[in-house]
């Protein structure tokens, strides 16, 4: 599978913080270290990661949340190293 550096990012940052399974967070939140001009992309580079299973998303009463498909995670662990 090949991730552009933005998504890595993302996996990188869900990774360090522990959004795995039922620990997750909004997207707002997964923005914040990227520069405005950014944001638009790290959506698309998002919705590409749920749609490749490498991010859950959590419809809540409150908005989506997201985590990182603790079934795939030592792939997420080998494409952060990868790239590191």
């Amino acid at each position: 599978m090949q991730l552009d550096s933005r998504a890595v990012h993302v996996l990188n940052k869900m990774y360090h913080y522990g959004y795995v399974g039922g620990r997750h967070t909004s997207i707002e939140t997964i923005k914040k270290s990227f520069a405005s001009h950014e944001k638009g992309m790290v959506d698309k580079a998002i919705k590409n990661l749920v749609k490749a299973g490498l991010i859950i998303c959590h419809p809540t009463s409150y908005g989506h949340q997201y985590s990182l498909n603790p079934n795939r995670i030592k792939e997420i662990e080998n494409i952060i190293q990868s790239h590191v």
